[in-house]
């Protein structure tokens, strides 16, 4: 028979593939902002969020803090690699104060793990008092990601679009957060389990946004391709009777 602990090691390696996956989804959107030189109106926020996050839970799965958690560091590690190359999109195709504030979060979030690991070590001496202070906050910031996108629920809701709320990006949260929790649910850890359950919920709520403003969204962007051709035609007809004009001035000269 299956031990509970082998299970929970296939399941975390299954969460692995998962996470990288929820890390990797973004790769569209940066692909577009890449191709476009701009930032648009995409956000930093999600990722800063993500970057602090992953830091957080490397240093929670570290051996000095909570031993035997090689799955939480492998993940988490490759997320931090991840995370840190889009926000060094941002700011490089971000502008003015914009990218004054990337800059900013960016640093901020370094210094802030760099403090809570140095007192933890030093002020916590025992593994269960450094899992507890480190899981605490590592639950306010996995919920602090996973409600990140709320701010860009609110503008789908308010421009019935989710052209700015990338699909990838919310399946993988889904999924991501369902195989954590059954990771945790088998060797109880409240620290992951809170977090992930509600990531499953907000994940939800965005897939429940793209169900209903979907078609919407298509035909806003019908509209405005439409818009565009349309303009680009009177370009053409203008150009052309600027042409027919010069040719008959030219004619008249002669």
């Amino acid at each position: 028979m299956v031990s509970p602990d082998v299970i929970r090691t296939v399941i975390g390696v299954i969460g692995n593939a998962i996470s990288l996956v929820l890390f990797l989804s973004p790769v569209p959107t940066f692909c577009r902002i890449w191709k476009n030189k701009s930032v648009e109106q995409f956000s930093v926020v999600p990722y800063i969020a993500t970057l602090l996050n992953c830091m957080m839970w490397v240093l929670y799965g570290l051996p000095i803090v909570h031993p035997h958690s090689i799955l939480v560091i492998t993940i988490n590690g490759a997320g931090m690699l991840i995370e840190i190359s889009y926000i060094l999109l941002f700011l490089l195709y971000s502008q003015g104060r914009t990218r004054l504030q990337v800059f900013l979060m960016f640093v901020a979030s370094i210094i802030s793990v760099a403090v809570i690991a140095t007192l933890v070590i030093m002020l916590a001496h025992t593994h269960e008092r450094r899992s507890m202070i480190v899981g605490i906050i590592c639950v306010v910031l996995c919920i602090i990601m996973y409600a990140s996108p709320l701010s860009v629920m609110k503008m789908v809701i308010q421009t019935k679009s989710v052209e700015y709320m990338p699909l990838f990006l919310s399946l993988a949260a889904f999924f991501n957060g369902v195989c954590w929790t059954t990771y945790a649910l088998i060797r109880f850890d409240p620290y992951i389990i809170i977090p992930n359950g509600l990531g499953v919920a907000l994940a939800s709520a965005q897939l429940l946004l793209y169900a209903i403003y979907y078609k919407s969204t298509q035909r806003q962007m019908a509209a405005r391709r439409n818009k565009e051709e349309m303009g680009l035609a009177e370009v053409v007809v203008i150009k052309d009777s600027a042409n027919k004009v010069g040719a008959m001035g030219v004619s008249n000269g002669r």
